[in-house]
């Protein structure tokens, strides 16, 4: 009966890990705004696995609109060129937390701000259900660069969220994002 009990309550736990996630304290989206680059990030998907040696740098700028919702737009640099992608984030009743719809996965999925110092940067949580659930961290900085200790915090908030050590990159910065967005953006 112990046992049972136990599992039953590890397993409540386990399914509730994303619920007891909370966001940057007093998050400010305003200061929030602007260019971020994505230096980290921590996603165990077995359809992502695949793609995980092509992982380099994008550059995404948050526009906060005055409804409260946000403009993310996404350039990343492949073969073919520079590409973007706007996603819309929509505000909850809790500042640092929002929702979107991916058209790709045809869900609704959340992101939360879980901590940020605004000027240098932000880990980014990333959570979804499909036949079970997926969560991505993502590690943003305001340069390309972050110092070592910032990107060991990043590994080790991804590895406290139960991420193997395999599903936690840090893309190249070999290819620089020079020419995305294109002039103009």
């Amino acid at each position: 009966m112990k046992i049972t009990l136990a599992s039953i309550s590890l397993l409540m736990l386990l399914s509730d890990v994303h619920a007891s996630v909370q966001p940057q304290k007093n998050f400010d989206l305003q200061r929030f705004a602007g260019r971020w680059y994505r230096l980290g990030l921590a996603y165990d998907s077995p359809g992502f696995v695949r793609h995980r040696s092509r992982l380099t740098v994008s550059m995404g700028t948050v526009e906060p609109k005055e409804n409260g919702n946000v403009n993310m737009t996404m350039w990343s640099l492949s073969s073919s060129g520079c590409h973007s992608k706007v996603y819309i984030y929509k505000k909850t009743s809790v500042p640092g937390v929002f929702t979107y719809y991916s058209t790709r996965h045809r869900r609704v999925k959340d992101v939360t701000v879980v901590e940020t110092n605004y000027t240098e940067y932000a880990l980014v949580l990333k959570h979804k259900k499909f036949n079970k659930e997926f969560t991505q961290v993502a590690l943003y900085g305001r340069t390309k660069k972050l110092r070592a200790d910032v990107m060991e915090k990043f590994r080790a908030y991804a590895a406290g969220q139960g991420f193997p050590k395999d599903s936690i990159l840090t893309p190249s910065a070999a290819v620089l994002l020079e020419d995305c967005p294109p002039s103009g953006s």
